[in-house]
């Protein structure tokens, strides 16, 4: 029996757990057969419903497009570009999922993202994984890059945890934040976006190591460099380096296909606390050096 309570983390689904007042005293009270959710498979994805901000984006696109080969039971499209002719493309490629658009801008003050969220809620009542996906790459817009990519990611993630807090009676949930190899090692001539993207993956490792308070698991996606728009033309920092757009484009690359296909990957294994690497058609899951311990 209790070779089956030991199981890592990135193992458990949290919707079989029996939630009880004092979080940290589950380990006491399971009386559950865990159900693996590691393992690489795509059935892991069929029949769930999946949130994906900025899903109609250069990379969005092509991994909602990769997601709904897994027939997923409902695709709930976050993202500020309304586009309706991509959104009926999307719906025309698998009539088994159900995809539905709703605006949101990641910038809104979190409050505004809990009632769209209770919305999604309200029609779908559950939902098994949030993507957050939103991005921008422009170092003269800093207030803008640390609100899209971090503040934005941030708030909601902080606000579907009124829905899916195992103290709050909630069933848990898997939390996927797209990163950039960059939160890794800077490209130096955007301090700005590469910070952004490391405070992402810090951000996302503690989500990670608080999933047995929370029942939330968590875990980055890395994307090495994409051909995107965002990609082809941006501006450095104080102007360091006018032509860091060319000059990164002279070495080896990925398309968003390519791309989108390591992050589904990444996403049907499921692994909390991981660290995804996806460039070039590699997945890598990172193993992040720890020096230092804040023993707490």
């Amino acid at each position: 029996m209790f070779p089956k309570l030991c199981r890592p983390l990135s193992s458990i689904n949290f919707r079989t757990v029996k939630c009880f007042c004092k979080p940290r005293q589950l380990n006491k009270y399971y009386n559950i057969i865990a159900r693996a959710n590691s393992s690489a498979s795509s059935s892991f994805l069929c029949d769930k419903n999946v949130i994906f901000v900025a899903g109609l984006g250069d990379i969005g696109l092509d991994t909602s497009k990769e997601l709904l080969k897994r027939d997923l039971k409902n695709l709930v499209i976050l993202d500020r570009i309304d586009k309706p002719e991509l959104v009926c493309e999307l719906k025309e490629l698998n009539p088994k999922t159900k995809v539905t658009f709703m605006p949101y801008d990641v910038t809104v003050p979190i409050a505004e993202s809990k009632k769209l969220l209770k919305k999604i809620f309200d029609k779908l009542k559950c939902v098994d994984i949030l993507i957050n996906g939103a991005g921008i790459l422009d170092d003269h817009k800093i207030e803008a890059t640390i609100a899209v990519n971090y503040t934005g990611l941030v708030n909601t993630t902080t606000a579907i945890m009124d829905f899916w807090d195992i103290r709050k009676g909630g069933p848990g949930g898997i939390i996927c934040n797209i990163g950039s190899v960059t939160g890794f090692n800077p490209i130096t001539q955007v301090p700005v976006y590469s910070g952004s993207k490391a405070a992402v993956v810090n951000f996302t490792s503690s989500l990670a190591k608080l999933a047995h308070i929370t029942g939330v698991t968590a875990y980055t996606v890395n994307p090495g460099i994409t051909r995107t728009s965002l990609v082809a033309k941006f501006n450095s920092w104080l102007d360091v380096e006018p032509d860091v757009a060319e000059l990164l484009l002279e070495h080896p690359t990925q398309s968003t296909k390519e791309c989108a296909a390591s992050f589904v990957k990444a996403i049907e294994k499921n692994k909390n606390g991981g660290l995804w690497f996806l460039d070039q058609g590699i997945l890598e899951d990172i193993k992040w050096d720890k020096h230092w311990d804040p023993c707490i």
